[in-house]
């Protein structure tokens, strides 16, 4: 991927989805590493619900790389603590963040702003992840990454909620922060729901 096939003074979106444990957030600290490199002015964001690798006021990634970077909980907050000369906007855990964002990114690449949105674009259940699907129909440049399943070693492409260590009901609170004590990558195949707590109860 390279920035020379855009206009070099307009602005685009970039978007890093896929499962957990795919590299997203390590793929966007690279990124963001060479825009420095590059001389561009950089601000980073993140959703404040993800204090996993370090704390809320950096992006860390599973294999402990980390940069600092600014939390918010929502995309009006973005919009707030903007800075004016920032080149290059960077947002980590976009799936946290509420649909505003779409909007918001679409303005900041209108304004000539590279923006790299990075997100979970699929819940545990296996559907559509808060605004991230529309970002990536909003987006120039889109990668979606795979991990390894857990189970078979096959391309996962899924997130296994576990717990106690059995699959999450499909009932169960979409968002639920958790690292590897919680999560698991999993491949279509060996990635499990199980039922409802509700029809549970009525096969006892």
């Amino acid at each position: 991927m390279t920035a020379g096939i855009f206009q070099p003074n307009g602005g685009w979106i970039e978007v890093i989805a896929g499962v957990m444990f795919s590299g997203k957030s390590e793929e966007l600290i690279r990124r963001v590493r060479r825009a420095l490199i590059g001389r561009k002015t950089v601000q980073v964001f993140k959703s404040h619900l993800d204090d996993r690798y370090g704390g809320v006021y950096t992006v860390g990634s599973h294999d402990g790389r980390a940069i600092e970077a600014t939390p918010v909980d929502s995309s009006e907050q973005i919009t707030r603590r903007l800075d004016p000369l920032a080149q290059v906007i960077a947002i980590d855990e976009a799936q946290f963040l509420d649909n505003g964002i779409v909007a918001v990114v679409n303005e900041l690449a209108a304004h000539g702003r590279r923006v790299i949105v990075a997100g979970t674009d699929t819940d545990f259940r296996g559907e559509p992840f808060g605004a991230m699907p529309f970002l990536m129909c909003a987006a120039e440049l889109v990668d979606k990454l795979h991990a390894i399943c857990v189970l078979c070693g096959a391309p996962a492409t899924r997130n296994q909620r576990l717990i106690d260590g059995k699959p999450a009901t499909y009932d169960s609170p979409v968002v639920m922060v958790g690292a590897a004590d919680s999560y698991e990558a999993r491949c279509r195949s060996c990635h499990k729901i199980a039922p409802p707590n509700e029809a549970q109860g009525k096969l006892l």
